[in-house]
């Protein structure tokens, strides 16, 4: 299953989430998230039927391997781009919002200069 930005969106929500806390619930993903519990319900059953997620008996959600390897992906790539926005002169609340945008369309190479070039330039 292909995932779309709203996919990776819910990914690396979990992820976050599950730094912040033991255990992470669909509650806590919709307050997040901003979401209704309809939303989130169908966008749990998409990503549980794609291998992204479990949910377990008492509805706490975790990522799979492949969840965790797109989320980290996803949340990498966000930190990434919103550190060369602001190191560009991008408010930093300017620059989370764009990268939020960036981080899902970016292709690979283009991504992997980005970091080359701020690796080179900043270290």
């Amino acid at each position: 299953m292909a995932l779309k930005e709203s996919g990776e969106m819910y990914l690396e929500t979990i992820l976050v989430l599950s730094k912040q806390k033991s255990c992470v619930r669909a509650i806590d993903i919709g307050e997040h998230m901003g979401y209704s519990k309809p939303s989130i319900s169908r966008a749990m059953g998409l990503l549980k039927k794609g291998g992204y997620v479990v949910v377990d008996e008492n509805g706490y959600i975790s990522l799979t391997p492949s969840g965790l390897a797109v989320a980290e992906k996803i949340l990498q790539r966000h930190a990434l781009l919103t550190r060369w926005l602001v190191s560009l002169g991008v408010d930093q609340a300017i620059a989370t919002q764009d990268a939020c945008k960036m981080e899902h369309h970016i292709s690979d190479e283009s991504f992997q200069a980005i970091k080359h070039y701020l690796e080179q330039t900043q270290n």
